[in-house]
């Protein structure tokens, strides 16, 4: 799961991806109908790898939030709609997030990483992480020791003295004048 270059901008509404980058602001594509617009440094851009949700004892990363609504939901969308009532969406979220803290986090916030969640996975953001670091690592070490070691390129010799006396002088280049 790369979140790294979504963006959200306060004031309007979805997610955007970052296409490109211009002198004093950035290109952003937007995931709900593809359009794209400049972003300037007046607008208020964050992206939602730095973006987390209070927590009683620290703040939680929406990455992980992100995952953990994944592994309960199976890969599928949210079984609650960001449109239900808020009683209904604390009873999910704290099911998914149990440390968040129920008086920061609003419910506006619930419908947004509910809604975002939902609009990620849809457009192929949100996929199923490797099962485990160590699994990862291990296979990086079997296909480190697999493949043979390259060759070290044979250092050039260099010239003993006898070489270079008998070696011959470079011609130098003959230099005329041209009379009037």
């Amino acid at each position: 799961m790369d979140i790294s270059r979504i963006l959200t901008i306060s004031g309007k509404a979805g997610l955007y991806k970052v296409v490109g980058q211009t002198n004093n602001g950035v290109i952003v594509e937007s995931l709900i109908d593809g359009k794209r617009m400049p972003t300037y440094s007046n607008h208020q851009v964050s992206a939602l790898e730095e973006i987390s949700i209070y927590g009683k004892v620290e703040d939680v990363p929406l990455k992980d939030i992100f995952k953990n609504i994944y592994d309960v939901e199976g890969g599928k969308a949210t079984s609650v709609s960001p449109k239900e009532k808020g009683s209904d969406l604390r009873d999910y979220f704290s099911d998914l997030v149990p440390e968040f803290d129920d008086e920061r986090v609003y419910n506006s916030d619930i419908k947004k990483v509910i809604s975002w969640y939902n609009t990620l996975l849809d457009k192929g953001f949100i996929e199923a992480e490797p099962e485990t670091i160590a699994a990862a690592e291990e296979e990086t070490l079997e296909v480190a020791e697999a493949k043979p070691k390259p060759k070290k390129a044979a250092k050039k010799k260099e010239a003993t003295s006898e070489e270079k006396k008998t070696a011959k002088p470079k011609a130098k280049k003959k230099v005329t004048k041209k009379e009037d």
